[in-house]
């Protein structure tokens, strides 16, 4: 065997001789094989690895489909025959029951009125006669009407009417004719025996016209019992037939789909409990057999790379040690090199005092006998002795800013400012000094902040336009893209800084004018760059500024919450 990594069945043994090797395919549980014919079940995974899980799915989905679609057709036609039959007797055979009975009662009311016309000679009792043809004619047009496919039925109707008009010809209206209104005389006997005889015809072709529709109505009556008793089957049988697939759906999926994933799902299991070494086999549709397949060249790819990969972590292992041991060097180092920074101030400031104050004593003792050339040099090593000495105690405060001192605290920022202000000289120069009314709380070291104005409002003043008086203002509000920082800026009218060197001037001694032009030694804005950096803020030239310069940096508010505070590990003391 051969897996994704290209490791055989024979290499993994070499270099794994503690772990059993990769297992073939695995054999059916026997408590499986129990549980359905072997036949079927081989049957049922050859042709489901066919066919894919989503295949299954929209197989089953067209089969429910279809059987939906016969259902609705067969059922619609039971229910149509249905509504046939119950129509049938509703709207033809009640209605023509019923005017059947209108019409034999107005004949009825008919031979009444003409027998009364005839005793009585009064006119009124015609009106029975005249209203009882109406209804006839009124009520044969309503069954011709309703009973229009059904000439058996029709032909009772027409043996009444021309039985009626036989009855009307030879008796009713001769015997009206006879009668003089206002004056009665007997009927005669065998006129009426002969009326008599010929409405009893007329009689006994009601009693057949009733007969055949009752018969009419209890056949409709029983094709309806019929055709429901077929519907109510055929509509239980496709009941039957929706349980039954949908239990024979189940089945398969059971045994195609939920199978084979239960099978994969334990197997993968098993491997990720760590017996890295157990076969997952591909069982059941083509798609789990895929994915079953990409798990085992996935478990074999794990099995290859384990043994590399603790090699690797015994590596890291020796490789952490290192670094913690390189790391406590590391800090003994920095250690030892913050001593040394004390130390070497120290060390360096006294023999700069020394030859600075010599220089000045050899000025006062022996300047008489010095010619101008002689004092010009000893005034350049005084000069030169006093600005090493300020260079050391810059480069010391630079490098102690986030080192020494520990005094992270919220703060209001207008009192740092205050402080920053009665530090710088602003009665010769002439500022004039714009801030807001109040300032924000925000959280920070109350010594590097005060250093932080007073270098950016020192630099305002220092590099000031000679034609103008200095204007220097200070804004604030809320940082648009950093929720929880303040934006503040220190704008200037002075001479201002070219674009180009606006990164520049940020660089630990970068100058961009000579010493005789603008003293001091080019370390106030690194400074200010530090102290902004240790508080988790940053600080810019806004170059959209002019006339003069704008600085802008972040700081956090003192709302921010204690996780989202800059890591800090000590805060810098005053410099010296």
């Amino acid at each position: 065997m051969t897996g994704t990594s290209g490791v055989t069945a024979e290499q993994y043994a070499e270099q794994n001789p503690d772990r059993r090797p990769p297992e073939g395919p695995a054999e059916p549980r026997p408590d499986d094989r129990s549980r359905e014919p072997h036949a079927v079940r081989t049957s049922l995974r050859r042709r489901g690895a066919r066919l894919t899980v989503q295949s299954w799915f929209h197989l089953a989905l067209a089969l429910m489909g279809v059987l939906v679609i016969v259902g609705t057709v067969v059922g619609s036609q039971l229910l149509a025959r249905t509504a046939h039959v119950s129509d049938r007797m509703i709207s033809h055979l009640d209605p023509a029951t019923t005017e059947a009975y209108r019409l034999q009662t107005a004949l009825v009311d008919q031979e009444t009125g003409v027998r009364g016309y005839a005793i009585a000679a009064d006119a009124q009792f015609l009106q029975p006669y005249t209203t009882g043809r109406q209804i006839e004619r009124q009520s044969a047009d309503r069954i011709r009407t309703v009973l229009a496919g059904r000439p058996d039925l029709l032909a009772d109707l027409d043996a009444i009417e021309k039985a009626a008009d036989v009855w009307r010809r030879t008796n009713a209206e001769p015997l009206i004719a006879h009668v003089t209104p206002g004056t009665p005389r007997p009927v005669d006997r065998s006129t009426a025996e002969r009326g008599k005889a010929a409405f009893d015809r007329v009689r006994s072709l009601f009693a057949a016209q009733n007969t055949h529709l009752t018969q009419a109505g209890a056949q409709a009556h029983r094709d309806l019992v019929h055709v429901r008793t077929v519907r109510d089957a055929v509509l239980a049988g496709m009941v039957a037939v929706f349980l039954l697939t949908g239990a024979a759906l189940a089945v398969l999926l059971r045994v195609l789909v939920v199978r084979p994933l239960h099978r994969l799902r334990t197997s993968s299991q098993r491997v990720a409990d760590g017996d890295f070494v157990h076969r997952i086999s591909a069982y059941g549709p083509q798609d789990l057999q895929t994915v079953a397949e990409a798990v085992e060249g996935m478990r074999r790819r794990i099995l290859a790379e384990l043994d590399s990969s603790r090699a690797q972590q015994d590596t890291l292992t020796r490789q952490a040690a290192d670094l913690d041991a390189q790391a406590e060097e590391l800090r003994r180092s920095n250690s030892e090199l913050e001593q040394f920074a004390y130390v070497a101030s120290h060390d360096l400031q006294e023999p700069l005092r020394k030859v600075a104050s010599f220089c000045q004593l050899l000025e006062k003792r022996y300047g008489d006998r010095l010619d101008e050339r002689g004092l010009q040099y000893i005034d350049f090593a005084v000069d030169g002795a006093k600005r090493m000495q300020v260079l050391i105690n810059d480069l010391l405060t630079f490098s102690r800013v986030g080192r020494v001192n520990d005094a992270w605290e919220p703060l209001p920022l207008a009192q740092s400012l205050d402080k920053a202000l009665a530090n710088v000289d602003l009665e010769d120069s002439g500022a004039v000094i714009e801030r807001p009314e109040e300032l924000p709380q925000v959280t920070g070291d109350p010594t590097l902040l005060v250093m932080l104005w007073q270098n950016l409002l020192g630099n305002a003043l220092k590099f000031r336009d000679p034609d103008r008086p200095p204007v220097v203002s200070v804004t604030c509000e809320p940082e648009p893209d950093t929720p929880g920082m303040w934006r503040l800026c220190v704008s200037d009218n002075g001479i201002g800084i070219p674009a180009e060197f606006t990164e520049k001037v940020f660089v630990i001694f970068q100058r961009l004018h000579g010493r005789d032009a603008y003293g001091g030694t080019g370390i106030g804005l690194a400074i200010a760059k530090k102290i902004v950096e240790y508080h988790g803020g940053r600080i810019w030239i806004d170059t959209a500024h002019a006339p003069g310069a704008r600085f802008c940096f972040t700081l956090p508010a003192a709302e921010v919450p204690a996780e989202a505070e800059p890591d800090h590990a000590a805060a810098p003391g005053v410099p010296s």
